[in-house]
């Protein structure tokens, strides 16, 4: 069993250490100090629970309904398109990098959770992942390896989503500026872009 949880493992970790909309959030409030254990909890918890619907055998529902699949996409990309023009707007504005770096633990974790979850569940790639192909893998161990598949698969989030938001303050030196911040949040609406233009042409073709 100890060597279909590392299958699970390393094919999660294949698949979540990617850049994605929901890694480039998990960083940015990471390097900003906000609820950093909240929100990687959040995500962590949002892949589990795909990944174990996927290995129980829901993969061939969300598969099977393009209808489904299309409302997901046409929801993901809505947000996107709407949080990358927050982000764009973000690096237009001129702020200090105490301000910036500043942690706010105090108030907002109730908004910042729920954006999580947008970013964790209204992308129809997060399904395809964790549901669909994780899924169908972890089905080819049989009854009782598939939940040790996903198993692995669930660790390998937990691992990356902790990693990724405590990571973050090592890279704050390279932060101090407000230029840098506003390099990154161009680069996380342009991200959120292309990610939302690619689920509009998804959901075109469904």
């Amino acid at each position: 069993m100890l060597t279909t949880w590392l299958q699970g493992l390393l094919m999660g970790a294949s698949l979540i250490m990617v850049l994605g909309a929901q890694n480039a959030f998990v960083l940015t409030q990471g390097l900003r100090g906000r609820h950093r254990m909240s929100l990687a909890l959040t995500s962590a918890l949002c892949d589990a629970l795909l990944i174990m619907i996927g290995v129980a055998g829901m993969g061939a529902l969300f598969a099977g309904s393009p209808a489904l699949l299309a409302w997901a996409a046409w929801a993901g990309a809505a947000f996107l398109a709407t949080y990358g023009a927050r982000s764009l707007y973000s690096a237009l504005r001129p702020a200090t990098a105490g301000a910036l770096v500043a942690a706010d633990t105090e108030s907002g974790v109730i908004k910042l959770i729920l954006t999580t979850l947008a970013f964790s569940l209204l992308n129809p790639h997060v399904y395809l992942d964790t549901v669909v192909l994780l899924g169908s893998l972890g089905s080819q161990h049989g009854d009782t390896g598939r939940w040790w598949f996903g198993a692995g698969a669930a660790t390998a989030s937990f691992i990356w989503f902790f990693s990724l938001s405590y990571g973050a303050k090592l890279l704050l030196p390279l932060f101090q500026k407000p230029s840098s911040w506003r390099i990154l949040d161009c680069l996380n609406g342009l991200v959120m872009w292309g990610i939302a233009a690619t689920l509009i042409q998804k959901a075109l073709a469904l």
